[in-house]
C-alpha cells in the first residue's frame, strides 16, 4: 500500500521519470501544485501539452521550434556562411548567451557512442551535408562537448566534412574536458569560440 493518496502518487511517479528529478523533488513539486490555485495546474498541463502539439523540428537545422525553418535559419541577421554543428539544441542557449555569435546552428542530436549504440545513422547528418550542397557555407565550427563521445564525434565530423572544401574548426578547449556546454558561463564559452582552430 502506498502512503500517498493514489493520484498523489502516480504525479510523483511521472515527475521522477523527468531527468534530475529525485523523490523528494517530486514530492515537493506536487505538494506545491497541490496548495495551488486549479488555474495554474490547468496552464502547467496546457502548456506541456502545447510543446507536444506546436513544437516540431526544424528541417534544416533540427532545432526544437514553432515554426519551419526556425528562427535562427530565417534570421535576416544571421549569415549562412558559417554553421556551429552541437550536440543538443540546448546548447545553443550557450553559444547565444555570448552575444557575439552571428551564424546559424546544426543540431546533431546526440553524439558518437558505440557503447550506447549510437553511430552515424543516428546523427542528423543528412540535412548538414545537404546545406553545405548548397554552397553557401564557408566555415563549419564544431562545438561538441569536450569529453570522449563529443571528442569522438568531432573528429568523425571533421573526416566527414573535409572533402566538401569548407573550412571546419573546432572551438577552443576553454571549456573543462569532461563538462557539458550548458554549465559554461558567458565569458568562458566567448573564449572558446573565438579561440577555436581548424582540423
Amino acid at each position: 500500500m502506498s502512503d500517498y493518496a493514489e493520484p498523489i502518487a502516480r504525479l510523483i511517479d511521472e515527475f521522477r521519470k523527468l531527468p534530475g528529478i529525485g523523490p523528494k523533488t517530486a514530492q515537493r513539486l506536487v505538494y506545491s501544485l497541490l496548495r495551488r490555485p486549479r488555474q495554474d495546474a490547468e496552464q502547467l498541463s496546457q502548456a506541456i501539452l502545447d510543446i507536444k502539439d506546436k513544437i516540431t523540428y526544424c528541417s534544416r537545422c533540427n532545432n526544437f521550434a514553432d515554426q519551419d525553418p526556425c528562427f535562427f535559419c530565417t534570421s535576416p541577421n544571421r549569415t549562412p556562411e558559417l554553421i556551429c554543428v552541437v550536440e543538443e539544441p540546448h546548447d545553443i542557449l550557450s553559444i547565444e548567451k555570448t552575444r557575439e555569435y552571428r551564424g546559424q546552428y546544426h543540431i546533431l542530436h546526440g553524439v558518437l557512442s558505440p557503447i550506447n549504440g549510437v553511430g552515424p545513422d543516428e546523427l542528423k547528418l543528412k540535412s548538414l551535408m545537404e546545406r553545405l550542397g548548397e554552397g553557401h557555407t564557408r566555415e563549419v565550427i564544431l562545438a561538441t562537448n569536450p569529453n570522449v563521445e563529443g571528442e569522438a564525434t568531432a573528429v568523425y565530423l571533421a573526416r566527414l566534412l573535409k572533402p566538401t572544401g569548407v573550412r571546419i574548426s573546432r572551438i577552443a578547449l576553454g571549456l573543462p574536458v569532461g563538462s557539458d556546454m550548458e554549465f559554461a558561463d558567458e565569458v568562458t564559452m566567448l573564449r572558446a569560440l573565438e579561440g577555436r582552430h581548424e582540423l
